[in-house]
């Protein structure tokens, strides 16, 4: 099986490059970001006729993910259960939840396809929202995944931050100043490690980055951020045999700012009539 998550920013805008891309590349699964509207403007009949199904979540021209996939999308999830909610000048707890988590199970991996906020300022409440949403989800994960130690599960997206140093090329990130970068954002990164997940890709792939400004020429000089990851649980990291990042999304007319991230899983065969199993002698 072969999965990617894209920041596609408008798929109204780019669904022929996306389209495109996941047939010439043999995507079985893809996870958005960024897909800036609602259900019923989504290009879902592009997609069919390339033939994928969608499960999407959608509420305006901002924010919206989506998870097309070849293979039957099962238990979809909109949001994840303690996700919180933002209202510029508001708090409390019932606050109006954005469309920035979807999950579904495909082919028995439970994936899901999140945009994280993205902080704007340090001091700016979306920062503060933008870190409980991250702790909020780091959370979730290890209950899942203490309820259910061997699930296969993949949490994929645009997560707005950049962990080391060396995933940012971009001069305008300064410490101290800058969010992606603060510590607490990255200490709040690393807390998925310590809920039982790992980055797949940077193994395979150890440099490179997802996204470039559209601004001061920042791609022609490779002025980028590496802040788009598929973190997998360990019974997902062991199905996984490549990886890559497709930097060349990046070029051409009308392109996205962040660029495909893909693995490729070994998942065994589920056809009990298969001949061409081993055979088992009790």
């Amino acid at each position: 099986m072969r999965v990617a998550t894209w920041n596609v920013n408008s798929i109204r805008t780019r669904v022929g490059r996306v389209v495109d891309w996941m047939v010439r590349e043999d995507v079985d699964v893809l996870a958005m970001q960024e897909i800036k509207c609602k259900p019923e403007q989504f290009p879902t009949q592009l997609f069919e006729d390339a033939g994928y199904e969608v499960a999407l979540h959608g509420l305006n021209q901002w924010n919206g993910v989506a998870i097309a996939s070849r293979l039957p999308i099962e238990d979809v999830e909109i949001g994840f259960p303690d996700m919180p909610g933002f209202l510029k000048g508001e708090e409390g707890p019932d606050l109006p939840k954005e469309a920035r988590a979807i999950g579904a199970t495909v082919d028995g991996i439970r994936i899901w396809s999140l945009y994280v906020p993205n902080g704007r300022a340090l001091d700016d409440p979306h920062y503060h929202y933008k870190l409980d949403w991250l702790a909020t989800l780091a959370a979730d994960t290890q209950r899942w995944l203490a309820e259910k130690p061997d699930l296969p599960l993949a949490l994929m997206g645009d997560f707005n931050v950049a962990p080391l140093d060396s995933d940012v090329g971009d001069p305008s990130l300064i410490p101290g100043v800058s969010t992606h970068i603060s510590p607490p954002e990255r200490a709040a990164f690393s807390a998925f490690e310590t809920a039982g997940l790992t980055d797949v890709v940077r193994p395979l792939v150890p440099v490179g980055y997802t996204y470039w400004d559209y601004k001061q020429l920042r791609f022609p000089r490779n002025e980028g951020l590496r802040i788009d990851f598929i973190l997998g649980s360990k019974a997902f990291a062991d199905l996984v045999t490549g990886a890559s990042i497709h930097r060349n999304e990046r070029k051409g007319e009308a392109p996205s700012d962040h660029v495909p991230v893909l693995v490729d899983l070994e998942i065994a065969a589920h056809d009990e009539d298969d001949d061409d199993r081993p055979m088992i002698f009790g």
